[in-house]
């Protein structure tokens, strides 16, 4: 057992037993033990510095894309919440990935493989990927909500996320695809992929709302986790 729910809204863990725990800064309520608190940085936040003009635009919007983390490592018990939200807690395993919204990620153990990726490299359409494929994604972003990068967690291990109002959990994997509001989405596990789609021309989106505008379609194997909420964390 890794992460435990002290309540809809709390989680606590013994620090030790997982290996260390990485969650956004300002989500530790209060511990006991021996635990200290260190700066975490996310692999992939900051590898484009010498990469060009349009490589630094991008490594700067993933820089603000994801939270600023502390690692807690040491032995003792850490009790996690953030902002009243409700929390869920996701057992990874091995072969399968999270792929979630950086805001909406309150922790996960440290030994899970973390990265940042684009999300539109998450599409299998072929239709851009890439540094210039994720700066054309950033009018997408801008409108739906939804950052133009995510955060991928993979191995074994724990993750805990945040959201307004509780989770649904959508199955992906039937004959149709699972289309849901970008607002609304919060993480997808397993071999999910996911890709914007237009529902609307611009020119009929200007004025309404992103959820009107934009979706979000996820096909592949896996569940998709929605919040009962369109509110951005």
């Amino acid at each position: 057992m890794s992460f435990q729910k002290v309540n809809s809204k709390v989680v606590k863990v013994n620090v030790g037993q997982v290996g260390g725990v990485v969650a956004r800064t300002g989500a530790m309520l209060f511990y006991t033990g021996q635990v200290g608190f260190s700066p975490h940085q996310v692999p992939g936040a900051a590898q484009m510095g010498g990469m060009g003009g349009l490589a630094r635009m991008a490594g700067r919007m993933m820089q603000g894309e994801h939270e600023a983390t502390m690692i807690a490592q040491g032995n003792g018990e850490v009790h996690y919440g953030f902002a009243g939200l409700e929390v869920h807690i996701v057992e990874l395993q091995q072969g399968a990935s999270l792929k979630v919204e950086a805001s909406r990620l309150l922790a996960n153990t440290a030994g899970l493989q973390s990265s940042v990726v684009s999300v539109m490299s998450q599409s299998g359409g072929g239709r851009g990927g890439g540094l210039m494929g994720s700066l054309r994604g950033a009018a997408s972003g801008a409108l739906t909500g939804q950052g133009m990068f995510t955060t991928q967690l993979s191995g074994f291990g724990a993750a805990v996320l945040l959201a307004h109002g509780g989770l649904i959990e959508l199955q992906v994997g039937g004959p149709a695809p699972v289309v849901v509001d970008p607002q609304a989405f919060v993480a997808a596990y397993g071999n999910v992929t996911t890709e914007l789609k237009t529902a609307l021309s611009w020119r009929d989106a200007v004025g309404r709302g992103a959820g009107e505008a934009m979706q979000l379609q996820c096909v592949g194997q896996g569940v998709v986790f929605v919040q009962a909420s369109e509110e951005k964390l």
